[in-house]
């Protein structure tokens, strides 16, 4: 394996759910789980690294150039354990893909894992007004669980391919693992913020997370007042910055 896990020595957990957001379009997942991350104080237990990570850096909220990361983190919640992927990029290659999803398996395999949540975006030409989220899996009762929390689980013929680690964790797993794909704007430069909330919706009433999502909100605000000043003024080379936001400086990711 090119990948290396490390992990705290006192890191304990029993039957975790364990939920992916890495970037993507839209950076959706990427967005919902770094905001779970932070309104339910979730603790870094790990990182993974590998030299198929991007050969770049990126300059983070404190002027200065970090390398491109992986980090796992762990909370507790009415003494169910969690546990968050998140990250700055994707694995560069297809093989590295592969055996970064197979190292995070073999992890998640001896912590006997109750189930595998990933995250991500279904491309569409236009920002929708009213995104939809849809499930897939390769678990039926799963799938049917989160369908029942507002999940669209006729998704047949909506959506290719689920490149990358949200596709493959379903695939060369045994866990039962689930899909949440929502609608958003198929742009390199758009933070699908509404379409991210819908997300954080469904895994909210599956998992029963309380989460305030006032931030997020005034985020949202932002932004689409930006896009309608933009339209109004239906200035050609205007740049808009799609959903820049202060909630993560590092969104932006590499890749």
């Amino acid at each position: 394996m090119s990948w290396k896990l490390s992990v705290k020595k006192n890191f304990v957990a029993k039957e975790p759910v364990f939920i992916e957001g890495l970037p993507g379009i839209g950076n959706v997942g990427k967005v919902v789980v770094d905001y779970l991350i932070e309104k339910l104080n979730a603790k870094k237990i790990g990182s993974l690294f590998s030299y198929d990570l991007p050969n770049s850096v990126f300059v983070n909220s404190k002027n200065l150039v970090q390398l491109p990361s992986i980090d796992l983190f762990h909370v507790v919640i009415k003494n169910k354990d969690f546990l968050f992927l998140t990250g700055d990029a994707q694995p560069s290659t297809e093989r590295a893909s592969y055996e970064l999803s197979e190292t995070i398996i073999s992890f998640l395999d001896g912590l006997a894992t109750k189930e595998i949540i990933t995250l991500g975006g279904i491309g569409l030409e236009e920002i929708p007004d009213k995104p939809k989220v849809f499930v897939t899996g390769n678990n039926k009762s799963l799938i049917k669980e989160l369908s029942v929390v507002g999940a669209n689980k006729k998704i047949f013929g909506i959506v290719g391919p689920i490149v990358g680690v949200s596709g493959l964790l379903l695939g060369l797993t045994k866990i039962p693992a689930g899909a949440l794909l929502v609608e958003t704007f198929a742009h390199p430069m758009y933070i699908g913020l509404k379409e991210a909330k819908e997300l954080m919706k469904v895994i909210s009433k599956k998992y029963s997370f309380k989460i305030d999502y006032k931030d997020l909100d005034e985020e949202i605000s932002l932004v689409e007042e930006e896009l309608e000043t933009s339209k109004t003024k239906n200035d050609k080379n205007k740049k808009v910055r799609y959903g820049k936001t202060r909630l993560n400086k590092d969104l932006h990711y590499i890749g």
